[in-house]
């Protein structure tokens, strides 16, 4: 979520895992007024709650077990309710991922501030997953890209910055990134060599 995004909040299905409780229907009411679809459950979510847009999750009372996915690997953006700072309660609500946080007794207000910060955690932690995702797997790669570098340098009696220019342009030419080219190149030459 980039500055000046604004959250189209009232397509947004939350659950409350929550007992009963004055501060749910507090948060409740709150986040109807955002126009905001609701649903109340305990003690667990369910797997059809992983399509919903955020969770606002028991700190005090919350176990393991409870929700359908790992721990800290949330689908959405996770809200901890939290009324005992007790710190085994708060780091249990961090283990499960949560982006942002309400004291309780919730009021008449806090719910805006805290989907907004929990959607931007939420995003954030998203984008940098996949960043180092792609960097794995690239660094996976490498091996591969070194083989097919001194694949070309042989090939075409270049030096390393000849070879490394036309692996980028095979690549562009077939529409890969350098390291799928590369992995390419080399299975291509492992069928050569066993004859397929």
């Amino acid at each position: 979520m980039s500055r000046g995004d604004r959250l189209p909040l009232a397509t947004w299905r939350a659950i409350i895992l929550h007992r009963e409780h004055p501060s749910v229907d507090a948060l409740k009411r709150q986040l109807e007024l955002m126009h905001i679809r609701v649903s109340t459950v305990w003690p667990q979510l369910d797997e059809t709650d992983a399509d919903a847009d955020v969770v606002f999750f028991d700190a005090d009372m919350g176990h393991d077990g409870q929700f359908p996915w790992p721990a800290g690997f949330a689908p959405m953006p996770m809200v901890a309710l939290i009324g005992s700072e007790a710190p085994g309660r708060v780091e249990w609500a961090l283990a499960q991922g949560s982006n942002a946080h309400l004291l309780k007794p919730i009021g008449s207000t806090g719910a805006y501030s805290a989907l907004l910060i929990a959607a931007h955690a939420y995003q954030l932690s998203r984008s940098q997953a996949d960043d180092i995702k792609t960097l794995e797997d690239r660094l996976r790669q490498r091996p591969a890209v070194v083989h097919a570098v001194l694949k070309l340098m042989q090939q075409n009696r270049s030096d390393e910055a000849g070879a490394w220019k036309r692996l980028r342009k095979i690549a562009m030419d077939w529409g890969m990134t350098v390291e799928e080219a590369a992995e390419a190149i080399c299975r291509d030459e492992r069928r050569t060599r066993s004859g397929a």
